[in-house]
């Protein structure tokens, strides 16, 4: 079965201007991985931190944030100074009720019962998918027109559009 998701926007909150290198802290960053000294969270109380890529035209900039299973109303993006900051919560992944099979979905069954009709609690044999809040940050490049940046949520994608001034 192929659904097709629509595409959605969202709204940046506030902006404000200040100069520095274009993705300058990430970049660096990246650097870092690469030299096997391994790169710390840009918010070091939240979670996890969301897959991020980075792509350029002649136009624009489009970022890229991987957030498979985050609810739309969940993403909070804010622009402020030269820093992109993308915040949220993912929960824990839940296989709905009435699609388990053999589950009765008449009587209801609470979350860490969800794996077995007959009320048995689920047992967690691999947990690898991150949960709870997180974010990202990325600088931004002097060059940007903030008026014009815009973001939109498909499939598990945020795509955030910078145009350059």
């Amino acid at each position: 079965m192929t659904t097709k998701t629509r595409p959605t926007e969202l709204n940046i909150r506030s902006i404000r201007l200040s100069p520095d290198a274009p993705f300058g802290k990430f970049a660096r960053g990246v650097g870092h991985v690469a030299d096997g000294k391994g790169m710390h969270s840009f918010c070091p109380t939240d979670t996890w931190t969301p897959d991020v890529n980075l792509y350029e035209t002649e136009a624009s900039y489009l970022v890229c944030v991987d957030l498979a299973g985050v609810e739309k109303e969940s993403i909070d993006l804010t622009v402020v100074q030269q820093r992109l900051t993308l915040r949220g919560v993912r929960e824990v992944p839940r296989y709905p009720v009435d699609e388990m099979p053999g589950a009765d979905a008449e009587h209801g069954q609470s979350p860490a019962d969800r794996g077995r009709p007959d009320g048995q609690r689920m047992r967690v044999h691999l947990m690898e998918i991150d949960h709870g809040s997180f974010c990202r940050e990325v600088e931004l490049p002097a060059d940007v027109d903030r008026e014009r940046i815009n973001a939109t949520y498909r499939n598990g994608m945020l795509w955030i559009g910078i145009p350059k001034r």
